[in-house]
C-alpha cells in the first residue's frame, strides 16, 4: 500500500510540471543564460516559392531573426510566506493587506537598513578616534585584534618631535622672556 502512495505522489509531481499547451516560439527554444539563440518563427502564410531556395541564397529568416520578447521579472522569494500569511490573517479588506505588506516588506526593511548603517557609521567613528597606547582593556583588545588581522598599528605622532611646534613654542617663550627682562 505504501508503495502505491509513493508512486501516486511521484505521478502527481510529474504531471504537475508538464506544460499542457507549449508555445512554438518559446518552448522549442527556451532562453537560458548561456544561450543567445533566437526563437523559431513559423510563417502563417508561407511563400509558395520558399521551398526553392538556392544554395547560394540566404533565407530572410537568418538575415532578420525575430528577437525574443522580454519576459516578466522573476517572482520574489517567498521563504517567509507562512509568516506573511499569518500576519495578514486578521486584515480586514484589501487596505489592511496593503498596509501590512507595506509595513513588513518596505518600511521594516528600510528601518533595518537605516539602523544597520547608523551602527556601522558609529562603529567607524568610534574606531577612528580610538587610541592604541595605554594599558586599559580597550587598548589591549584593540592591539590584539589588529595583530590577529595582520593590520599595521598606526604610530602615534609625538608632539615633541614636531619642528614647527617647537619653533612656535621657542618664539613664544623668547618673546615672553624678553618682555619680562625689559620690565
Amino acid at each position: 500500500m505504501s508503495g502505491d502512495i509513493a508512486a501516486e505522489v511521484g505521478s502527481i509531481l510529474q504531471s504537475a510540471s508538464i506544460n499542457r499547451h507549449p508555445s512554438v516560439q518559446h518552448d522549442v527554444n527556451p532562453s537560458t543564460a548561456a544561450s543567445e539563440k533566437q526563437p523559431v518563427t513559423l510563417n502563417r502564410y508561407p511563400d509558395p516559392d520558399g521551398d526553392e531556395v538556392g544554395e547560394d541564397e540566404i533565407p530572410v529568416s537568418v538575415l532578420d531573426p525575430v528577437p525574443r520578447k522580454n519576459t516578466m521579472p522573476p517572482l520574489p522569494d517567498l521563504r517567509f510566506e507562512q509568516s506573511y500569511l499569518k500576519s495578514i490573517e486578521q486584515a480586514e479588506g484589501w487596505q489592511g493587506v496593503l498596509w501590512i505588506t507595506l509595513r513588513d516588506q518596505v518600511i521594516m526593511c528600510f528601518a533595518q537598513g537605516v539602523l544597520w548603517t547608523l551602527v556601522l557609521n558609529g562603529w567607524r567613528h568610534w574606531n577612528r578616534s580610538a587610541k592604541f597606547s595605554g594599558h586599559g582593556v580597550g587598548a589591549r583588545i584593540r592591539r590584539w585584534w589588529w595583530g590577529v588581522n595582520n593590520w599595521k598599528i598606526p604610530n602615534a605622532r609625538s608632539k615633541l618631535r614636531d619642528t614647527k611646534l617647537a619653533k612656535n613654542v621657542s618664539e613664544y617663550y623668547q618673546g615672553e622672556f624678553l618682555s619680562a627682562a625689559q620690565d
